[in-house]
């Protein structure tokens, strides 16, 4: 019998909104025990946001849905000291904390690294903030949007000649939670190598830069600032998508060993015969003439026409699809990548599955999405093995 391969992993989830959710959303499928505090009778402020799902005459937040899946819910008030002292308790008992409070919050609430590694020296502790918890900007608060901007990220991104463009996905948020979760893991092999716990201090505009790669390498190597070109790339021509003649937008990549099919497959006879056209930095030198060819070229062909045309051809291309053509692409339904899971209130809703397929270990399965506190009793009894009446008064004194 396979099993998760985070199995027996316990995370307390002090986060809120998306990055550090996302990333413990994706623990908690991958197997680990989640246990995500949130502050009574409100939430993560996150249940409150857009878009709202409306079934069966209930409604709920499906932005809450999509990075809190496989969360078990406890309920606590951390500006009341038996609050707080009800997450040290907690803290006794899991691997790892994700925490994404201002810089300083936690240290106030007797939460912060120091305190709690007192408490359960295997711990590992991952803080996100948007600047770290060191540098001019470490008490600057900030937005997905904003780290995109300070990165250079939104600077890279828009049409030829036009200004910046963010993205259409909050970039930083999600690959944030990437990086959050690779950090996690990492952190906890170490632990389990030297039998210490460890503290991450992780930065969303750190995360961000960090991404720049091959923009960054141009720039170490070529002192260039990369312009924003579109959909083109910067050092590889033909990498574009063009216009068809039914309006709809095909994304070709060509490499040398493409460029004669390419030309090949939509009569391009000309530039096929330039031999100096076979190697990438001439086709990046002429870019005007290449692109003003493939562009007139693609507007003769449906981009039906064209995907047939170059797949016989094996030149790498994608038709740009909008987000229901994806979800209805054949091959993306054979993925399985869209399943679903039973809300209790809205009944069947979508979700998308973590895109991992394992052999040897059990598969992450989609699971539902917590209702506010609906596991704080539970929790407090089984896990750290409080009466009913001292449950009972903490709720009456506004700790849970």
């Amino acid at each position: 019998m396979t099993i998760p391969p985070l199995q027996g992993l316990r995370v307390l989830d002090l986060a809120r909104v998306l990055a550090c959710p996302f990333s413990a959303m994706i623990l908690a499928e991958l197997g680990a025990e989640v246990i995500k505090v949130e502050q009574p009778g409100s939430g993560d402020e996150s249940r409150s946001y857009e878009p709202v799902a409306e079934r069966n005459g209930q409604r709920d937040s499906a932005y809450f849905f999509a990075c809190n899946r496989g969360k078990r819910s406890v309920t606590v008030n951390l500006r009341h000291k038996d609050g707080q002292a009800l997450v040290r308790d907690l803290v006794r008992h899991c691997d790892a904390v994700v925490e994404n409070f201002p810089t300083g919050t936690l240290k106030r609430y007797g939460l912060d690294w120091e305190a709690l590694r007192a408490i359960n020296p295997r711990l590992v502790m991952l803080s996100c903030t948007g600047f770290g918890q060191t540098g001019p900007y470490a008490k600057r608060k900030g937005y997905d949007t904003v780290f995109q901007a300070m990165s250079g990220l939104m600077a890279l991104t828009g049409e030829r000649g036009g200004g910046p463009v963010k993205p259409g996905l909050p970039i930083a948020d999600l690959t944030s939670g990437l990086w959050i979760t690779i950090g996690l893991l990492a952190a906890l092999r170490g632990r389990d190598a030297t039998g210490q716990g460890a503290y991450i201090d992780f930065s969303m505009l750190d995360g961000q830069v960090a991404l720049l790669t091959s923009a960054a390498a141009r720039f170490f190597a070529l002192n260039e600032v990369p312009p924003r070109l579109g959909t083109e790339h910067p050092g590889r021509v033909p990498t574009a998508s063009f216009r068809c003649a039914d309006g709809r937008f095909l994304h070709i990549t060509c490499s040398d060993q493409h460029w004669a099919p390419l030309c090949r497959a939509l009569g391009l006879a000309e530039l096929g015969a330039d031999a100096a056209l076979g190697a990438n930095a001439e086709r990046v030198a002429q870019r005007g003439r290449v692109m003003a060819a493939l562009t007139a070229a693609m507007e003769k062909l449906t981009r039906a026409q064209a995907v047939t045309l170059l797949d016989a051809a094996d030149v790498p291309n994608g038709p740009v699809l909008t987000i229901d053509e994806t979800f209805a692409d054949p091959h993306v339904q054979a993925r399985g990548s869209v399943g679903e899971f039973t809300h209790p209130l809205l009944g069947a809703f979508p979700a998308l599955r973590l895109p991992y397929r394992f052999n040897g270990l059990a598969d992450p399965e989609i699971q539902r999405p917590p209702l506010l506190g609906e596991d704080t009793e539970a929790v407090l009894r089984d896990l750290l093995g409080y009466e009913a009446s001292r449950i009972a008064t903490l709720r009456a004194e506004g700790a849970i």
